[in-house]
């Protein structure tokens, strides 16, 4: 799960990121309005952590932004105002829950499982393809019954090349889902992860293959 980080407290910033990141969540952070409607223009994200009060205005202007192109992107804003009035306007503006500065670190990953929980036809969807069931919703896999556990970085890649089987999906686009900005990137990490993804799927008899289409990216279809 990759998540956008909208905080200006740069201490506060540093603690959230860390605690998410040992719950194997990919974090990217923006202290700035203009920096995070960048983020949000390149890259792909799960879910929204978002600043009301940031030093170039007010957070919950980026919402239609961050919407854009992903209608249901879940988001949490984490404000210091926490009368009714403007919890009010937080939830009518557009987000999904409201955590009222200061708040406890558990009660975030709370609130961000309780999103994750979501039923499927609110937060994502189930996809199967050959013998193997992609449940986007919770990031869970199962083939044939049975549940495969993956390291974060190869469930990413899974669930976008699973999402657009059958098309080629661009080296660009896999590295955006994968990686975080300020991550260093050698050119054959991609493809470290890809060749350890498609040996556990042939492990368990997934019935699904991925074929490198050179100098473009990769594609993902059933076994013939």
């Amino acid at each position: 799960m990759r998540i956008l980080l909208v905080e200006d407290e740069l201490q506060l910033a540093e603690a959230l990121r860390a605690a998410l990141e040992r719950e194997r969540f990919i974090v990217d952070h923006a202290d700035r309005l203009a920096s995070a409607r960048e983020a949000a223009a390149q890259g792909s994200f799960d879910l929204v952590l978002l600043d009301r009060t940031l030093p170039d205005g007010e957070g919950l202007s980026l919402v239609p932004a961050l919407r854009a192109g992903n209608p249901g992107l879940p988001i949490i804003v984490l404000s210091a105002r926490g009368e009714v009035s403007d919890r009010v306007v937080g939830l009518d503006e557009g987000a999904d829950d409201y955590l009222i500065k200061p708040f406890s670190v558990d009660e975030m990953l709370a609130r961000i499982r309780a999103i994750r929980r979501r039923p499927a036809e609110m937060a994502g969807e189930t996809i199967r393809a050959g013998s193997l069931i992609f449940d986007l919703s919770n990031e869970e896999v199962a083939v044939k019954g049975v549940r495969m556990e993956l390291p974060r970085r190869e469930l990413r890649v899974l669930a976008s090349l699973i999402k657009r089987r059958g098309r080629t999906v661009l080296r660009e686009s896999l590295e955006q889902a994968i990686f975080g900005f300020d991550d260093e990137v050698q050119s054959n990490t991609l493809d470290s992860h890809i060749s350890r993804l498609r040996r556990k799927l042939t492990k368990a008899e997934a019935g699904i293959e991925i074929h490198a289409i050179r100098g473009v990216g990769y594609l993902l279809r059933e076994a013939s």
